[in-house]
């Protein structure tokens, strides 16, 4: 039998710890160094308010109390036109004297 040499592995190279890094990508805050805000964060900003906005009106527009207040106003819209005919029909009558 041939007794095999056995060779040791190499030490792995001296250096940090762990996998080779990279620099950071910066964290896109929104705001820039100044602390100003960027337009893409604004115009984000204005979009998610604007679809809050229009989902609560089509939720309120599906519950029964909202169809309640939407018939209310319909009625005193409604009531104001009659009354302000009312009143230009009065204005046109000639007065007797």
């Amino acid at each position: 039998m041939v007794d095999a040499v056995v060779e040791p592995d190499p030490a792995p190279p001296a250096g940090p710890a762990g996998p080779a890094t990279t620099p950071a990508e910066p964290a896109d805050t929104g705001y820039t160094a100044g602390g100003v805000p960027t337009f893409d964060s604004v115009r984000e900003k204005i979009e998610t308010r604007y679809g809050t906005a229009i989902g609560a009106a089509e939720l309120d527009a599906e519950t029964p109390e909202g169809r309640t207040v939407e018939e209310q106003y319909e009625a005193r819209q409604r009531a104001a036109a009659d009354r302000l005919a009312q009143i230009r029909e009065s204005m046109r009558k000639p007065e007797s004297q």
